[in-house]
């Protein structure tokens, strides 16, 4: 049991996976064939010894009671975190059958929890001593902040600079500027070519172009420009109607350009979002918000350079939707990890930009702890409605996150939708969404009756991520 008494469900421990192939690996580790010297505590602390397929036998154990977290430590060679492992640990222990009994934990897994809280320990120490330094007007405090606000002026990026000369650390954002603005003037050159000589030479050009542009802005220090050339070759030649989007593609990311090259131009907020869809850098200066966030979803997307975790929050007395993000580098799963369902006491700070959604995770007041409160549903005609509000502050989003209220999943020809409830209005799935095993489990859950559906609505159609019962029940990760 966890300090709050609730065990855990095997979804919520499941949502913890970096990846498929963990989830498929958990699930046949989850018996107590491959387990021996097994223990927990009831405030959520566990262990076991493994059997290893090829080194092994596994020391594991995780700890789902702290403030700051879920965490865990095995003896394998894995880079995924949590390993099969550890997960596979959950899940025994989260069936409650009683083959994780309670008891003293041995003294290998004793020296990892202690490490554990001297270090939370030493954080929370330093964290107060920060504080109290900021309270009493330290001078050294007093003088740290002066640079760091001073950084933080000089730097259009927005980011507090790490360097303790302000004028030093002004001179290379303007530097990175000069040269972000040469990229995006050459690009929108290269684009003009691209249309001038019309789209069907983009089919003959192969792949290589783009791959050169963006290498091309690369080197002008404009990753995110990059990232958008990248995705446009991937478009030419994807498909029936690719001239089309690319057309699409082709115009938002003109749009960019301009919106860099006249940024002076723009209100505070629009200009803050160019500059983060640019791929400069930018620090969480929104307040601290305390709230009960209800984790919403968690999902992974990855590419060949980054894994990329996102997560959604809701507050339970703000009423406001968060979005974490956390990085890892290919191969390697992100360190943030949150259960699906459960909420977390903590502080969110929102980063710049219009919407302000994406914000970084402060300080936590307790571990994440069951919770009846469910989002505020909208329609189906409502959640386009506030996906096209949201356009006018960020031309480039691909989606809004929205929780729609008494829905239905229907057939659509060779697709789905989900229809409302009590009118006539629907939104169609994103047809990535049609391949997945979600679709089938949204489809069970609901069983014909109107569900609640947390997902992103963006121009590509509905993705749903999480859903709820008609009546009591768990959240239902779809990922």
């Amino acid at each position: 049991m966890t300090q709050q008494g609730v065990r855990w469900t095997a979804d919520q421990v499941l949502a913890l996976a970096p990846d498929a192939a963990s989830r498929e690996a958990a699930g046949r580790l989850a018996t107590a064939g491959p387990w021996s010297e097994v223990g927990s505590t009831d405030g959520g602390t566990m262990w076991g010894v493994c059997r290893g397929g090829g080194g092994g036998p596994y020391r594991t154990v995780v700890d789902v009671a702290d403030a700051s977290g879920p965490a865990c430590t095995c003896g394998c060679p894995s880079l995924r975190y949590p390993c099969k492992h550890a997960l596979g640990l959950l899940l025994l222990w989260a069936g409650g059958d009683g083959a994780v009994p309670e008891g003293e934990p041995p003294a290998w897994a004793e020296r990892w929890l202690t490490g554990r809280r001297e270090d939370a320990e030493a954080a929370a120490g330093a964290e107060t001593a920060e504080t109290g330094a900021a309270e009493t007007g330290a001078a050294g405090a007093e003088a740290a902040g002066a640079e760091a606000a001073a950084g933080a002026a000089g730097d259009p990026s927005g980011s507090v600079s790490r360097t303790r000369d302000p004028v030093a650390a002004r001179r290379r954002a303007e530097r990175r500027a000069e040269r972000i603005t040469a990229g995006a003037t050459e690009l929108e050159q290269r684009l003009a070519d691209l249309l001038r000589g019309g789209l069907a030479e983009a089919e003959q050009t192969g792949y290589a172009w783009w791959e050169e542009t963006a290498a091309r802005m690369v080197d002008a220090q404009a990753p995110g420009l990059a990232s958008r050339v990248r995705e446009l070759g991937s478009t030419a030649s994807s498909g029936p109607d690719w001239p089309v989007r690319l057309l699409e593609e082709c115009a938002l990311l003109h749009l960019l350009d301009q919106g860099w090259l006249r940024r002076d131009r723009l209100p505070q907020d629009l200009a803050a979002t160019v500059r983060t869809r640019v791929g400069l850098p930018a620090t969480a200066d929104g307040p601290a918000v305390r709230d009960q966030w209800l984790i919403l979803a968690q999902y992974d997307s990855v590419d060949a350079r980054l894994t990329t975790r996102r997560v959604w929050l809701y507050g339970t007395e703000t009423g406001r939707t968060a979005l974490l993000l956390s990085y890892g580098a290919a191969g390697r799963a992100p360190e943030l990890t949150l259960p699906v369902g459960l909420s977390l006491d903590a502080e969110l700070s929102t980063y710049p930009g219009g919407g302000r959604r994406r914000a970084a995770l402060g300080k936590r007041f307790a571990p994440p702890a069951p919770v009846e409160i469910r989002p505020k549903g909208v329609t189906p005609s409502q959640a386009l409605a506030r996906y096209g509000r949201a356009l006018r502050d960020d031309p480039w989003l691909e989606s809004v996150p929205v929780t729609l209220e008494q829905v239905v999943p229907v057939p659509d020809g060779d697709s789905w939708q989900l229809a409302d409830a009590s009118g006539g209005t629907a939104l169609p799935l994103a047809p990535a969404f049609g391949n997945r095993a979600g679709l089938w489990r949204l489809v069970a859950l609901s069983g014909g009756v109107p569900v609640q559906v947390f997902g992103e609505c963006g121009h590509r159609g509905f993705t749903p991520l999480t859903a709820w019962p008609a009546g009591p029940g768990q959240a239902v990760s779809l990922n």
